[in-house]
């Protein structure tokens, strides 16, 4: 009887976690910028400081400023900004890994493209994405801004 309900404990803790790996392992739609060095991605349910919500997440290879804004984090790593539905982007501080996982595809120069809720283009001077309620963020290597 122990062993019947040991083993049941086991399995059910064994498909739980294949159950979280399973929707964690999903891929994402994203894109890079055609030099490579910025990169955004979409995730419908990502984890942010205002609960879970659709986000566009946006890190780059190379930034001028990465160290400044890498003080700017209280805990984790600078890798970019997380644009929600609402209000302006927050910065990405990531502790670990986030389980995410982008299929990136090139986005050539001049073209938008459309994520969810959010809208991204892709220019010669940077990559910019807005969410619908106006704000949204400036990225390149040497400079950004957000509103």
């Amino acid at each position: 009887m122990k062993s019947a309900l040991l083993i049941s404990t086991v399995v059910a803790i064994i498909a739980a976690a294949a159950a979280s790996s399973s929707s964690a392992g999903r891929t994402l739609p994203g894109f890079r910028s055609p030099t490579g060095n910025i990169k955004c991605y979409y995730n419908p349910k990502g984890l942010t400081s205002r609960g879970f919500t659709p986000v566009v997440r946006c890190s780059l290879n190379h930034a001028d400023y990465g160290l400044t804004l890498q003080h700017r984090c209280k805990a984790g790593d600078w890798h970019g900004w997380t644009l929600t539905p609402r209000g302006r982007p927050l910065l990405f501080c990531p502790g670990g890994a986030t389980g995410d996982h982008p299929l990136y595809r090139t986005l050539a120069y001049g073209k938008n493209l459309q994520l969810g809720q959010f809208i991204c283009s892709s220019r010669i001077t940077g990559v910019t994405c807005r969410n619908r309620a106006g704000h949204g963020l400036f990225v390149s290597s040497q400079t950004y801004r957000i509103w």
